[in-house]
């Protein structure tokens, strides 16, 4: 039989599915992807985004005009693949949207082509703190389930949720070494592997080592005695004090250097950016 006659007796559901998967094989080529990306950067940037920029990310104000457009290209991109989802009666409008994304991009200005979260699926929205059940060992092979209030959360299959409350207040003050955005996506980042620990990946052992020494050194230090620049939450684990480190690289990055140069270093090798020079 034929190809053509393979396919005319095919019912139209079953070549609709076909042409489907040959068109999702497409858009899955790498090439195909940064084709696709680079048209979105291409776009204008509309004002609108930049009046949004400009009134809920002022550290975005302290960044040399390049990265600026840079930032602005990876946030259309960010914008255009990344779904956001209201939660808890939560409007995801444009200010929603940009604010989140522009924090996320914060984190990729290094890389002229990133890839975006590639883990990442969907972005969740609430309107202010969420609570979240929790299961704790409490021996003898005993859980208990625990309820938590949060303002912030990364997960490694694929998920940020963000108190909007949090986001604003926390990005108001860019100076003060604290901002739930810049802290979940540095989870996210950490996540490339499917668990946050702490160990973002590098592309070279003697790297990974490096990254583990200097890291496991100044973790050591927090946890023995108290630190003017690192929150002390990032004494209670590996994967928290990488988040934390990162909203004062960012935000505080002179203090930062001063009191954790070997920190600040391995940072600055990992997202490619100083923010001294800002």
């Amino acid at each position: 039989m034929s190809a053509n006659a393979i396919y005319s007796a095919l019912p139209p559901i079953i070549l609709v599915l076909v042409a489907l998967g040959i068109v999702g094989g497409l858009l899955g080529q790498p090439w195909l992807k940064e084709r696709r990306r680079a048209q979105t950067r291409a776009r204008p940037f509309p004002a609108a985004w930049r009046r949004i920029v400009r009134r809920r990310v002022p550290i975005v104000a302290r960044l040399p005009s390049d990265l600026q457009i840079r930032l602005r290209r990876h946030m259309q991109v960010f914008l255009a693949e990344k779904p956001f989802i209201g939660c808890n009666g939560q409007a995801i409008t444009d200010e929603v949207r940009v604010t989140v994304a522009a924090h996320a991009c914060l984190l990729l200005l290094g890389h002229e082509r990133p890839d975006y979260y590639p883990r990442l699926r969907q972005v969740l929205v609430y309107p202010d703190a969420f609570v979240v059940n929790r299961e704790h060992p409490v021996g003898a092979g005993l859980l208990q389930e625990q309820r938590r209030t949060m303002v912030g959360e990364s997960w490694g299959v694929g998920q940020v949720i963000l108190s909007w409350a949090e986001v604003t207040a926390s990005a108001a003050d860019p100076t003060d070494g604290r901002n739930v955005a810049l802290h979940e996506f540095a989870h996210q980042i950490d996540q490339d592997k499917g668990a946050a620990d702490g160990r973002p990946w590098r592309p070279s052992a003697a790297k990974r080592r490096r990254w583990a020494a200097v890291m496991d050194a100044a973790l050591q230090r927090l946890r023995q005695e108290p630190s003017t620049v690192i929150d002390a939450y990032g004494a209670s684990e590996p994967a928290e004090f990488f988040a934390v480190v990162t909203e004062a690289f960012f935000e505080r990055p002179l203090a930062l250097a001063a009191e954790a140069p070997e920190v600040y270093g391995e940072l600055a090798g990992l997202y490619g950016v100083n923010p001294m020079g800002w």
